[in-house]
């Protein structure tokens, strides 16, 4: 495994203990890309290590959360929370879906502990979803895609944008990918169409919005439909969008 991952120690930002996490190498072949951002790769799947995991004390969080600085608060309710249980689990290099399904139920399981944002929840479901596709388990996968969906839209109502990377039509974008996965074309549309019948859009992230125009244009050829892409439209009923 040594050929795609490597293991280094950090200090755990819950119990300060030094612990050691799994790398993933930058150099992997990228073999191709799904609608809604799931990069397959050839032999490995990092998605199974995104999540790093305290040996000592059993917090989980993405990388970035993990090194990141944490309200006082927030750790307090975790630091109670893990003072009454034991979630330590033995540290392992290899992870196997097991050991990763684990790590993103406990990140999520702390994230909604300390009212983390929705668009964290949601991308940590997002990736969720790619471990269960890489493995073929569908009905999981769905489960964990509506979650993300779910969230990602609760965000665009709630929370400002940019959120570190990710801009607010990136977001919708998200929304409008994962129906699409999931088979719901028509609401898959409505939120894509908020980004290509959008002319800021298309001048702010030009190749977003051909993605999602090249996206939505496949989905009206499947329904039989051949106008072009709208102009600017009304809000579809149910998306939501925060303004600029």
């Amino acid at each position: 495994m040594g050929e795609f991952t490597f293991v280094i120690e950090k200090p755990c930002p819950i119990c300060g203990k030094t612990t050691r996490v799994v790398k993933t190498k930058s150099r992997l072949l990228a073999q191709k890309t799904d609608e809604d951002y799931c990069v397959h790769y050839k032999d490995f799947n990092p998605y199974f290590y995104r999540v790093w995991f305290c040996e000592h004390c059993g917090f989980a969080a993405d990388e970035k959360h993990f090194l990141g600085t944490m309200p006082a608060r927030s750790k307090k309710k975790i630091q109670d929370f893990l003072g009454a249980r034991h979630l330590a689990m033995e540290f392992t290099e290899v992870r196997g879906v097991p050991e990763a399904v684990a790590s993103y139920q406990l990140a999520i399981y702390y994230e909604e502990l300390i009212g983390g944002s929705f668009n964290t929840r949601a991308g940590l479901y997002l990736s969720l979803a790619w471990v269960y596709r890489d493995t073929e388990e569908r009905e999981k996968e769905m489960e964990a895609l509506q979650k993300a969906a779910d969230l990602y839209d609760k965000s665009l109502m709630k929370e400002r944008y940019p959120i570190g990377n990710m801009t607010d039509n990136m977001a919708l974008y998200l929304v409008g990918a994962i129906y699409f996965r999931m088979g719901d074309i028509d609401k898959a549309m409505q939120y894509l169409s908020r980004i290509i019948g959008d002319q800021k859009a298309r001048e702010l992230d030009s190749k977003l919005y051909t993605r999602a125009r090249e996206l939505w244009q496949d989905m009206r050829e499947m329904k039989g439909e051949t106008d072009g892409p709208p102009a600017q439209e009304k809000k579809p009923a149910g998306v939501f969008r925060k303004k600029r």
